[in-house]
Parts: C-alpha cells; structure tokens; sequence
C-alpha cells in the first residue's frame, strides 16, 4: 500500500504500524509516531492497522544542550 511517510510517498507490504516501522528499517530505533496526525503510543503500534494513504510521521529524538 502507499503511505505518506515522513512527507515522503512510500510502498509498503506492512498491514500495521509496527510491521511499518521494520519495513522502513526502525527495528531497533526509539522514535515516537504519529497516524494521521494521532500520537501512537509504542505500546499500540502492534494493533494499530494502516490504511491506503495514511499519514505517518517517524520522529527521532534530538540530543544536545
């Protein structure tokens, strides 16, 4: 299916944000999401199903002083 990742058209095979979030190369990254404009908790990601066109922000967090 094809996402708006990031303000970035992608395809995706992933049905969930979680298996978006592999897909995309964030096995192991701590990041915070948001669907559609939604904040997703991690915790959530598992069940939270993705749909054709869906707006998905990836965002890292930023260190420094």
């Amino acid at each position: 299916m094809q996402l708006l990742v990031n303000g970035e058209t992608r395809r995706v095979e992933a049905a969930t944000l979680v298996q978006a979030l592999l897909e995309l190369g964030y096995r192991d990254a701590h990041v915070a999401t948001a669907l559609n404009g939604v904040f997703v908790p991690a915790g959530q990601r598992a069940a939270q199903a993705l749909g054709e066109g869906d707006a998905l922000e990836i965002l890292a967090p930023m260190q420094g002083g």
